[in-house]
C-alpha cells in the first residue's frame, strides 16, 4: 500500500474510535441520569412513605385534596391533561363506566370547594364536586332494642312479642324500637276517665299527675271549689280519685307504668304524668253526668295551663248522648285527642254503634283489640267506617289495686294502648295538633290481613313508626 493510500485509512480508523468512545460515552450519561432518576424517585417515596407514616401518627397531618370532575364527551384526553396540568392538579384515577368522569388530586393546598370552584368555571367541565365522606349508620346502635329491667316485662307480650305463650313473634306495637327514641316525658300529661287511678301503687307513684303550685284549685261555679291534688272524682265531687274497682288502675299501668325502676312492669311510656279522674263506683257503673263533668274537668285543666293532652276512655254504651259529644267536641276545641274502646259486643259498630267511641268527631279514636297472634280478639267490636285503629288487648298484664299486678282483656286494655303511643308522640312532638297526632297514629300502622275490613285503617298501632323510626327487630 502506498503512502497516500494508507493516511486516508488511518484517519477513518481514528473517526470510527472516537465515534464508538462517544456513542459509549452517552450510554454511560444515559444510564447515571437513569439511575439518578431512580434514585430521586426512590428518595421521593421513601419520604413519601414516611410523611404517610407521620399523616397516620398525627391526625393534623395534611391531606392532599381530592375532587371529581366530569370533562364533557367532546374534551380530548389530551385536552383534560392540558387543564388539568394548567390547574397544577393530577389525574389519579378515570372512572371506566362513567365517560369523562375523573378523580383529580390538587397540589397547591387548595380546599376542596376551592378546587371544584375553579373547574365549574370551564366550559369543558359538565360538574365537578368534592369527595364526600360516607360514614356506616351504626347498625348495632338502631336496631338494638331498648329494654326495661322491669322484672315481669318479658310477660307483657303487647310491648314485645317473643312467641311466648304461643304468641306470633313480632305481633306487637313495637315498643322497644320506639323507645330507643323516647320512653317518654313528664311534661306530657293522660287523663284516664275511669274508675280512678290507685295513685299509690309503686309502679305508678312516680308518673302521678299533682296539681302544680301555679295552678290554682279547680272551682265549678255551681258546684264550688275542689282541691284537687291528685285529680278529680265526679261522683264525689272531691279531689280523690282513688279506685276502688281496679280498671282504673290498670288502664292507668299500661298507659306509663314507671319503666326501668325494677319494678313489676312498664307502661308504654316510662316517664308520664298520669292524671286520675274517677266517674265509675267500685262495681264499674257511671253516668254520662259523671263522665261530662269529669271531662268538663279537664278541659278547664287544660285552660289553666296544665298540658294535658289526652284523655283515655276505655267504657261506653249503645246509647248516644248528644250532651256527652258536645262535650267530648269541645275537648278537641282545647287540643285534646279523645281515645275510646270500641266495645266488647263483637258486633259491626257500622250497623250497631257504640260510644263515645262512635261519635264522628275530629279528636276521637275508636280502638278494636287484638290478641298475641294478630288476630282480631274474638270479643272485639269492628267497622270498617267507624273503628279506627287496633291495638293488643287480651291477656294484658298491669297494674291493679293492693299494689298488685293483674291480666286483664278488652277493648278497655287495648284502648290505653293507642292513648300511650299518642303520649310517646308528643313527648317527641310536643307542639303537634289534635289533627296531626290523630294523623300519626293512623298512619303509623301496620297493615294485617285480619284487619283489612275490620277498621278505617286496617292496622295495629306501631309506636316506633309513630314516634319516627321504624327498626323492629
Amino acid at each position: 500500500m502506498n503512502r497516500n493510500n494508507f493516511l486516508p485509512h488511518v484517519a477513518l480508523a481514528l473517526v470510527l474510535v472516537l465515534i464508538a468512545a462517544f456513542a459509549g460515552q452517552v450510554r454511560n450519561w444515559k444510564r447515571n441520569a437513569h439511575l439518578k432518576r431512580k434514585q430521586v424517585e426512590l428518595a421521593e417515596l421513601k419520604t413519601r412513605q414516611i410523611d404517610q407514616v407521620e399523616s397516620t401518627a398525627d391526625p393534623q397531618a395534611t391531606r392532599h385534596t381530592e375532587v371529581f370532575v366530569r370533562f364533557r364527551p367532546d374534551v380530548s384526553e389530551e385536552r383534560i391533561q392540558d387543564l388539568v396540568g394548567r390547574l397544577n392538579d393530577r389525574v389519579e384515577d378515570e372512572t371506566e363506566s362513567v365517560a369523562g368522569l375523573t378523580l383529580l388530586e390538587d397540589e397547591d393546598g387548595k380546599d376542596a370547594e376551592s378546587v371544584v370552584a375553579e373547574y365549574r368555571q370551564l366550559p369543558e367541565v359538565d360538574y365537578a364536586e368534592p369527595v364526600f365522606e360516607i360514614h356506616l349508620e351504626d347498625a348495632t346502635e338502631v336496631s338494638k332494642p331498648v329494654l326495661p329491667n322491669d322484672p315481669r316485662f318479658s310477660e307483657q307480650w303487647a310491648l314485645a312479642n317473643n312467641g311466648q305463650d304461643g304468641g306470633k313473634v313480632g305481633a306487637d306495637i313495637s315498643a322497644t324500637s320506639a323507645w330507643f327514641t323516647t320512653t317518654g316525658s313528664q311534661k306530657v300529661v293522660v287523663a284516664v276517665l275511669d274508675s280512678g287511678v290507685d295513685y299509690t301503687h309503686p309502679d305508678l307513684v312516680n308518673n302521678i299527675w299533682k296539681r302544680p303550685e301555679n295552678i290554682k284549685e279547680y272551682e265549678d261555679r255551681e258546684l264550688g271549689e275542689v282541691d284537687d291534688y291528685h285529680g278529680y272524682d265526679a261522683l264525689q265531687n272531691s279531689g280523690d280519685p282513688m279506685d276502688e274497682n281496679g280498671h282504673g288502675t290498670h288502664c292507668a299501668g299500661i298507659i306509663g307504668a314507671e319503666g326501668g325502676n325494677n319494678e313489676g312492669i312498664t307502661g308504654v311510656n316510662w316517664t308520664v304524668q298520669i292524671m286520675p279522674l274517677r266517674f265509675m263506683d267500685a262495681n264499674g257503673s257511671g253516668t254520662t253526668k259523671d263522665a261530662i263533668e269529669a271531662i268538663n274537668y279537664v278541659i278547664d285543666r287544660r285552660k289553666a295551663g296544665v298540658n294535658v293532652r289526652i284523655i283515655s276512655a276505655s267504657w261506653g254504651s249503645t246509647q248516644k248522648s248528644r250532651a256527652l259529644e258536645d262535650v267530648i267536641r269541645k275537648a278537641y276545641d282545647a287540643g285534646i285527642l279523645f281515645v275510646a274502646a270500641s266495645g266488647n259486643a263483637s258486633t259491626d259498630a257500622d250497623r250497631m254503634p257504640h260510644y263515645p267511641s262512635g261519635y264522628n268527631l275530629p279528636n276521637v279514636v275508636s280502638v278494636a283489640a287484638l290478641d298475641r297472634n294478630d288476630n282480631l280478639a274474638s270479643f272485639s267490636n269492628y267497622g270498617q267506617k267507624s273503628v279506627h285503629i287496633a291495638a293488643p288487648g287480651k291477656d294484658i298484664l298491669s297494674t291493679y289495686l293492693n299494689h298488685e299486678f293483674r291480666n286483664l282483656s278488652g277493648t278497655s286494655m287495648a284502648t290505653p294502648m293507642v292513648a300511650g303511643v299518642a303520649a310517646l308522640i308528643l313527648s317527641n312532638d310536643p307542639n303537634m295538633s289534635v289533627d296531626e297526632l290523630r294523623k300519626r297514629l293512623f298512619d303509623s300502622v301496620d297493615k294485617l290481613p285480619a284487619l283489612k275490613t275490620k277498621t278505617v285503617t286496617g292496622g295495629r298501632i306501631n309506636a316506633a313508626k309513630a314516634v319516627g323510626g321504624e327498626w323492629k327487630l
